[in-house]
């Protein structure tokens, strides 16, 4: 009976020996837990410190595509292409310029006279979202158009980022206006008449990189009036570019100049293709 009496008592104490110290293993516990979240927050903290610390990519990185055909003989023609970009980041803020022409000949008449030229600036709120502000200037001997212009601000997002595939999409508010030259304008021939009016631009500019050496690249952009639906302008580019080396590449493009209310007497659609040699640096 002793010995039944020792035992229940040698166990009662061993329990009553563990219980604090389970009790206290669960606040230190409790405490690990809480610096270690304390940690994390602070690990996260100065990570987000030196991240801004890291140089942004502020170089000034061109691509320009560079397409020339001659012939003499018993034709004498003439055709040229150029399609140059350059951007230039400070920071947050990024400008880019951007030139489309094309000029062309037979027999030493001018045939094509065409060019483009955009500026825009953008400011990145996030990685993918950013403001930009958009001024263009277009002139095309043959389109019934003496000139057109275009301004206004905007926003861009960044669809698909990754190293396989990117769509970057942006939209504009403009204030714009097209200048026809006389002969195209309803009789009497009036020179210099100009269409003022408030306008919105959409663009979707996409890139795949199809295999190693071999990219396929998508821009489409429609420019029209908010008063007058019919009134608007659309451009395509489709090209594909193989890689030589580092700098240069070999590509062909097709672009549609599309125009829903063209001038008086031309058509609605200019397509140009053209083979071309390209550097990126």
């Amino acid at each position: 009976m002793k010995k039944i009496i020792l035992s229940a008592t040698l166990f009662s104490s061993l329990l009553l020996a563990n219980e604090p110290t389970v009790a206290v293993d669960q606040v230190q516990l409790k405490k690990d837990i809480a610096s270690a979240k304390s940690e994390k927050k602070a690990a996260e903290g100065r990570i987000k410190a030196l991240e801004a610390q890291l140089p942004s990519d502020d170089r000034l990185v061109t691509h320009t595509e560079l397409g020339y055909i001659q012939t003499s003989g018993n034709t004498k023609t003439q055709t040229f292409n150029l399609d140059a970009k350059a951007k230039k980041g400070w920071g947050k803020h990024i400008g880019n310029i951007m030139f489309d022409g094309q000029y062309a000949s037979d027999n030493d008449v001018e045939t094509k006279n065409k060019f483009v030229t955009e500026l825009t600036y953008d400011y990145d709120f996030t990685k993918r979202f950013s403001f930009n502000y958009l001024a263009g200037y277009k002139k095309d001997r043959f389109s019934g158009f003496d000139n057109q212009w275009y301004t206004g601000p905007g926003a861009k997002y960044k669809a698909i980022v990754s190293t396989i595939q990117n769509l970057t999409i942006d939209g504009n508010i403009l204030y714009a206006s097209d200048t026809y030259d006389a002969t195209t304008t309803p009789p009497p021939p009036i020179e210099g008449y100009t269409n003022d009016y408030m306008a919105y631009r959409v663009k979707g500019v996409y890139a795949l990189q199809v295999l190693e050496n071999l990219k396929f690249d998508q821009e489409l952009s429609i420019r029209g009036s908010f008063k007058d639906a019919d009134n608007y302008f659309a451009f395509s580019k489709s090209a594909l570019s193989s890689k030589i080396s580092d700098i240069f590449s070999a590509g062909v493009s097709y672009k549609v100049d599309y125009s829903n209310i063209p001038a008086l007497g031309k058509e609605k659609t200019d397509t140009t293709i053209t083979a071309n040699l390209i550097m990126d640096y």
